[in-house]
């Protein structure tokens, strides 16, 4: 088992911009990926599972809902300080990342956000320490970059409602206790139900033969005349931004945990050139090598700052949808460059399990189509700065 010697970029001295709280947070959140992640992920990787040994360590580094405040179980943090966990965590694998991030952004959110205070205080303390998973039923079959289309439907049956339909490419859904489903009233309104594990009729099949986001639970949401008690429905947000306000902050924390990826292939291929010798020289004394590590290091600069800037703008309550949309295709686009480039440097031991590139590299294929795919981002920004809708 190779140690973690991962050694963060800093190329501009942006740890300046940063409060002592924010350094704490992060080192924290670094040491426990060196200690609890980097041993064991690439077998769990391997085997395609989801290590759920770590979930109580996620919980206790903030990975949960670190900006929950205090009275719901939350940490209380910061944007900026849920952006550096999100950034470490993904530095380890994406796949731990999303497990964090869909917990965080996608239930925890919205039950927040969206909830009554009875809801509030019966899940978010549970789920802040992981002592319940949750995940988001919002893509269907047919509905993935057009989630108003979808099909989930709920009635209204006196007592109770009666939810219908199916949800796909859900994280954590295998072993989730509680699913926050978005579905449509009789009246075509969509709105929020957390769906608990053991209701009748609801069923989380596993999706299986995944070549990325292997240490990821994925799987589907079935639900065939499920009852859902009318209390847990969300009444404070309906129609098509409450989801899309969820995936705001899910996007936000992967254009920080981006970053985290592409530092761990920088920082893989550096050291690999400086040990490699070819030609009776290391491959990093070699014009194309030093070439690839400048770009690399410049696109993690820039990513860096950009979403430093998004944090401060969360933290005011200014940053737009679109804002947060650049940063996520972007920084997810930079990353996949730098697994790319980096693979290659490492020639045919890139591909082998023993460095953690090649894994970055695969997650990154997923983490590039989720959550707004690399297109529609673009779109999201076309549209933002010409005023058109250009999405059909």
């Amino acid at each position: 088992m190779k140690p973690d010697l991962f050694q963060s970029p800093d190329y501009y001295l942006l740890d300046e911009l940063l409060s002592d709280e924010h350094k704490m947070v992060r080192d924290a959140a670094r040491a426990w990926v060196k200690k609890e992640v980097s041993p064991i992920i690439e077998e769990y990787a391997q085997r395609a599972e989801f290590p759920k040994q770590i979930v109580k360590g996620l919980g206790e580094i903030g990975g949960f809902g670190p900006y929950i405040p205090v009275e719901y179980g939350g940490a209380g943090l910061d944007q900026i300080s849920y952006g550096l966990i999100m950034q470490e965590i993904e530095r380890g694998d994406s796949g731990v990342r999303s497990t964090s991030s869909v917990q965080s952004s996608l239930v925890m959110y919205p039950i927040w956000k969206y909830g009554n205070e009875e809801q509030r205080m019966k899940y978010l303390p549970k789920l802040a320490t992981g002592e319940f998973i949750g995940c988001f039923g919002l893509t269907e079959p047919d509905y993935g970059s057009n989630p108003g289309g979808m099909v989930t439907n709920f009635k209204d049956m006196g007592d109770h409602y009666l939810l219908n339909g199916a949800k796909m490419w859900i994280s954590n859904a295998p072993f989730a206790d509680i699913a926050v489903v978005w579905a449509k009233n009789e009246e075509g309104r969509i709105h929020g139900l957390i769906v608990e594990r053991g209701m009748e009729g609801f069923s989380t099949p596993e999706t299986h033969n995944k070549w990325s986001l292997r240490a990821s639970a994925t799987g589907e949401l079935i639900f065939d005349n499920v009852k859902v008690p009318k209390e847990n429905l969300l009444p404070n947000k309906s129609g098509l931004g409450a989801p899309l306000g969820c995936l705001d902050s899910a996007r936000y924390g992967i254009a920080w945990g981006a970053i985290g990826a592409a530092m761990d292939c920088y920082d893989t291929a550096l050291r690999y050139s400086k040990e490699r010798i070819q030609f009776d020289k290391p491959i990093g004394a070699t014009q194309l090598q030093q070439k690839k590590l400048a770009e690399m290091i410049t696109e993690i600069t820039k990513a860096q700052l950009l979403t430093w800037r998004l944090g401060v703008l969360r933290n005011e309550g200014r940053a737009t949808t679109a804002q947060i949309s650049m940063a996520k295709r972007n920084n997810v686009d930079m990353a996949l460059t730098i697994a790319r480039d980096a693979r290659q440097m490492l020639g045919g031991m890139g591909i082998t399990g023993e460095y953690s590139i090649m894994r970055h590299m695969m997650n990154l294929e997923s983490v590039v189509t989720y959550e707004g795919t690399h297109d529609i981002h673009l779109l999201i920004t076309g549209m933002d700065v010409t005023g058109f809708p250009a999405f059909k």
